[in-house]
């Protein structure tokens, strides 16, 4: 009895199987209907293709006769070239005592800078890299609005194609956040009540948030965004079972702060990954009320679920001036 308290019946799983395939679950077939809007998953996933190689988003630059078409050639030239320090000359030049830089592989950690919000400061990342011998971050967030970047003279694809011709990964935030007015325990002496629940995606938040993805994936091959709310991030397991190609981190705000707030977030993550095994969860930053003792139990949850390769457990370690980092 002991070995099997916890588990979930065979009936149960039954059923929640049928409730979840039925055509009169209204819940589901709203998500349906959204993704119908931009074509059959194939269609989709094949436009958003298309729309996020470097050579098409360029072509987006050159339409509005954009200066970062230059930009991005320069920053070609830069990688063909050699000129970004590779991590072995780094080691080297930093500690050239040090006999041996031999680490496991399998547990390297990647530095996320969050948030990049403007084109040119990614060009000054890159040539403070260059005259400084610097490593490169391989990851960026953004939280910039989407629609103001989208028209901002192309700094949505030119941010983009950067990253791709860099070999970095980015994560945008999508402008459907709740904090547009829609939850009313945000902003002023109430704002505490609203924290505790998260930034919130009230009523039908979490289906616009799920169209505005669609948008950016398939008209700039945007198929990373940040999650902070349980509706979009089941919604984002759903989306990605269906098979578009669309995956997700989930933000600090979302509160995950212990291990069973991993393992829940884990446990859906594993439910819903696809027949590979994959998930689109990418990864998700813990609350900074975490220690040392239970990001390490959170570590063996995801180890112990299979989901070492294919989540990141994510920590905020810096931040240049006062905010969600103390």
């Amino acid at each position: 009895m002991q070995n099997s308290v916890f588990q979930i019946s065979g009936e149960t799983v039954e059923y929640l199987n049928s409730f979840l395939s039925d055509p009169a679950n209204g819940a589901v077939s709203d998500l349906r209907r959204i993704v119908a809007k931009f074509g059959s998953v194939s269609e989709i996933n094949e436009r958003a293709r298309e729309a996020g190689k470097v050579e098409n988003l360029v072509k987006k630059l050159e339409r509005i006769n954009s200066p970062h078409v230059k930009d991005l050639e320069w920053l070609a030239e830069i990688r063909d070239g050699g000129k970004l320090v590779s991590l072995s000359d780094y080691r080297a030049r930093i500690n050239p005592g040090r006999p041996s830089w031999d680490y496991d592989h399998s547990r390297a950690a990647t530095l996320e800078i969050s948030a990049l919000q403007y084109f040119p400061w990614l060009l000054a990342e890159v040539r403070q890299c260059v005259e400084k011998g610097e490593v490169l971050p391989g990851r960026f967030i953004r939280v910039r609005k989407m629609k103001e970047q989208e028209a901002d003279g192309g700094d949505l694809p030119a941010v983009h194609a950067a990253l791709k011709i860099l070999g970095a990964s980015c994560v945008e935030t999508l402008d459907t956040k709740g904090v547009d007015g829609s939850n009313v325990h945000l902003g002023g002496p109430e704002t505490i009540t609203g924290y505790f629940g998260g930034i919130g995606q009230p009523n039908s938040h979490p289906l616009r948030w799920v169209e505005e993805a669609l948008y950016y994936y398939v008209n700039y091959g945007v198929d990373e965004i940040l999650n902070i709310n349980p509706g979009t991030v089941f919604l984002g397991y759903l989306l990605y079972r269906m098979g578009v190609d669309i995956r997700f981190k989930i933000s600090v705000f979302m509160g995950n702060d212990n291990p069973y707030a991993v393992l829940w977030t884990l446990l859906a993550a594993r439910l819903f990954a696809r027949e590979d095994g994959s998930t689109p969860l990418a990864g998700f930053n813990l609350s900074n009320s975490i220690d040392d003792v239970h990001l390490a139990k959170a570590a063996e949850i995801r180890r112990s679920l299979g989901l070492e390769d294919h989540v990141r457990i994510e920590h905020h370690i810096t931040e240049t001036w006062k905010s969600i980092v103390r």
